[in-house]
């Protein structure tokens, strides 16, 4: 159970702790005595476990760093005890013998502070006011990084070169000869002095970053040469990436010159495999260089704190695309109204955002489909094979403490086991990804209901795949993993991500859409037709998943609105306490498809209709469905995206020529105010010939 291994875990880290201490206060008993082999052993297991823990469990050291007992501060109180020690020890003179490594030891310390000095400098001078990727930034004289160990991790370092003095210390102590402390002194400080030299050099020119006004200069110039028309604007925080990652495959399909626009440093890598290239502006100050582009328009998929910066920009225009619509409050947010326009998929959003009144006019909703919903295939007919593939994908908790919000916690369980007592049905379970972030209920319900089918699953036997379906998954998983994600060393910082992420070849995007389907069919051929599954990675996708279910059972959601593009039989769970006459008429998603109570007594019979398609009541409303949440079909969605981005940018085109000829009628031309000027200065010539 996961929770009986956190709860080991917990002991175990608890049980490192308590040995250092145990080491500490042996350690310093052995000193006083003093007892040589203690000492000896004492001194070196409390240097061998915190180096350990420092590379296996930094997360647990950094709790002490929090009572002022980092790396630092418990090495110079290892350090002073071996001192101590060595002092009580009658065969080692203090003033002859120990004083010299005492010198040595207050040497090795300043070498450390002064590495530290430099990896502050080095640090700031690689770290840039933008951050790019897909783009050559060659020019900015972009570097390799320096070893990890000497420019970000302090308590790395100073542990790993503490090694040789503890070590000579402890043979000292052990033979009382103090050459052997000597000596590893002397290796440590050949190390750190190494080091540091070795970092330092990392502030000479030929590695030094250009200035953050050079930095701009060369951004100014790029956007100048690549001519962006298109945005796509996005921040968030490290689970929110998904709700960009949803649009990329549109973005790079628009007939307009895209560019991905991001806040956060971290977001950079968070950004699926595109060939559309990403600036990252940290500071507000430098996002403004947006403004003398080219720019046109930017793309919203999600509301953020830091939306209300780039709103400032007055020369382009903004659109709010969401990163999914349902009939969830959430998706008629009172903030759309700040944005130019709201293009939304179908007459369904329009209608919830007037009987929303939240400030959004009609004039400003556009209607332009769902671009990405293009892979999922169609609705075929009723199962054909000797298993109904029932894919259960309920949302979130999200953040209002709704029990409406998402089936886990009140029906869940009740779903799934309804379900599996169907030996007819293969499941596949497709949590949230955020499942249980607000919640600890639901988090808790989600972990029982993954036991819940890993049991049911253990019970089922039969043929599976042969062995070369495995082989050929891992093949197209190399591949595919090969082709979407970029490995880095271990040391590699921003600067040298940027330098590794310049531009692409252009057919990236192509290559990774043809390894998808083929990874795809791969993974779903490596698993025999009656297993049930939990999907919780990021593969297969939610699409991927629809196109294997003859079923859904969801929540009010996204899900429920993207799956209807397939006009397949669907389920939504009501755990809102409405009843379900009010859960109709509240959320217009649900009239095509069954309404489940907590309790999911309506299972056995929505299975029954989705095996025999003549009890099916809701095939016609569905496809009516269908079209008023997403639009019709002809013509494509991607086309009338298209026409939206080009109206759009023809209003910032209009607004600019209306803004430059204001501009122009309130500043006269220089001829004019010279004409001015002198016609000024001959009046009073005039006046006295007058």
């Amino acid at each position: 159970m996961p929770s009986a291994g956190l709860a080991t875990r917990r002991i175990v880290q608890l049980s490192a702790l308590l040995a250092m201490f145990a080491l500490f206060t042996a350690q310093i008993v052995s000193a006083l005595l003093p007892n040589v082999p203690v000492f000896v052993a004492a001194s070196a297991a409390g240097l061998a476990l915190d180096v350990f823990l420092q590379y296996r469990d930094p997360g647990l050291l950094s709790l002490l760093g929090k009572v002022r007992f980092d790396a630092t501060v418990r090495q110079l109180l290892r350090d002073m005890i071996i001192l101590v020690g060595l002092l009580r020890i009658d065969g080692i003179s203090p003033t002859r013998e120990q004083a010299p490594l005492m010198v040595g030891l207050c040497v090795f310390y300043a070498l450390h502070f002064a590495c530290q000095a430099a990896a502050v400098m080095v640090r700031r001078t690689r770290t840039l006011p933008i951050v790019t990727r897909n783009i050559d930034a060659s020019a900015l004289r972009l570097t390799a990084a320096p070893p990890r160990i000497l420019a970000r991790r302090p308590g790395h370092r100073l542990l790993t070169f503490s090694v040789p003095t503890t070590i000579g210390l402890m043979v000292t102590a052990a033979t009382e000869h103090a050459l052997w402390g000597a000596i590893g002194l002397g290796v440590a400080l050949v190390l750190i002095g190494g080091g540091t030299a070795y970092l330092a050099t990392w502030l000479l020119p030929k590695k030094r970053a250009l200035s953050e006004q050079k930095v701009m200069e060369w951004l100014d110039q790029w956007l100048a040469d690549y001519r962006p028309t298109v945005a796509m604007y996005f921040s968030g925080g490290t689970t929110s990436a998904y709700q960009a990652n949803m649009w990329l495959s549109t973005v790079s399909a628009i007939d307009a010159k895209p560019l991905i626009v991001l806040r956060e440093r971290f977001m950079v890598q968070k950004i699926d495999a595109t060939d559309v290239p990403v600036i990252c502006f940290p500071k507000v100050s430098t996002m403004f260089s947006l403004e003398n582009s080219t720019l046109k328009m930017m793309l919203h998929p999600a509301n953020a704190a830091k939306t209300s910066q780039v709103l400032r920009i007055p020369t382009v225009k903004h659109a709010f695309i969401n990163h999914g619509e349902s009939d969830k409050l959430s998706s008629c947010n009172p903030y759309a109204k700040a944005y130019d326009e709201v293009w939304v998929a179908g007459p369904a959003a329009r209608e919830r955002y007037a009987l929303a009144e939240v400030g959004v006019e009609d004039k400003d909703i556009v209607e332009v489909g769902r671009p990405q919903l293009a892979p999922i295939r169609p609705y075929s007919g009723a199962p054909t094979g000797a298993f109904t593939t029932v894919l259960y994908a309920p949302t979130w908790e999200g953040w209002d403490g709704n029990p409406g919000n998402t089936s886990v916690v009140l029906a869940g369980e009740n779903i799934v086991r309804q379900l599996l007592a169907d030996d007819g049905v293969r499941l596949l379970y497709k949590p949230h990804p955020m499942t249980g972030s607000v919640d600890m209920r639901a988090g808790a319900a989600n972990e029982r209901i993954k036991a819940m089918i890993r049991e049911a699953a253990a019970l089922r036997s039969g043929a599976r795949p042969q062995a070369g379906a495995a082989a050929e998954l891992a093949r197209r998983t190399a591949e595919l993993d090969k082709l979407t994600s970029t490995h880095f060393r271990s040391s590699a910082d921003e600067m040298e991500r940027m330098l590794l992420q310049g531009a692409p070849r252009g057919d990236r995007e192509a290559a990774i859409a043809e390894a998808t389907l083929a990874w795809e069919k791969a993974y779903w051929a490596s698993f025999p037709e009656w297993e049930h599954q939990i999907i919780t990675d990021a593969r297969p996708g939610i699409f991927a998943c629809f196109n294997q279910a003859d079923l859904l059972v969801s929540d009010v959601s996204s899900v429920v609105s993207d799956w209807l593009s397939s006009e397949k039989p669907y389920a939504v769970a009501n755990t809102s306490g409405m009843s379900e006459a009010a859960f109709r008429t509240g959320f217009p998603t649900v009239s095509a498809g069954v309404v489940l109570s907590p309790g999911a007594e309506g299972v056995p019979a929505l299975l029954e209709s989705v095996r025999r398609p003549e009890k099916d009541q809701f095939t016609a409303a569905r496809a009516a469905l269908k079209e008023h949440l997403l639009g019709p079909s002809d013509p494509p969605s991607l086309a009338r995206f298209n026409g939206a981005i080009d109206d759009l940018c023809t209003k910032a085109d209009e607004r600019r020529v209306r803004m430059e000829s204001r501009l122009a009628a309130e500043i006269p031309s220089p001829r004019s105010a010279s004409e001015e000027f002198t016609q000024d200065a001959s009046e009073p010539e005039d006046a006295i010939n007058a």
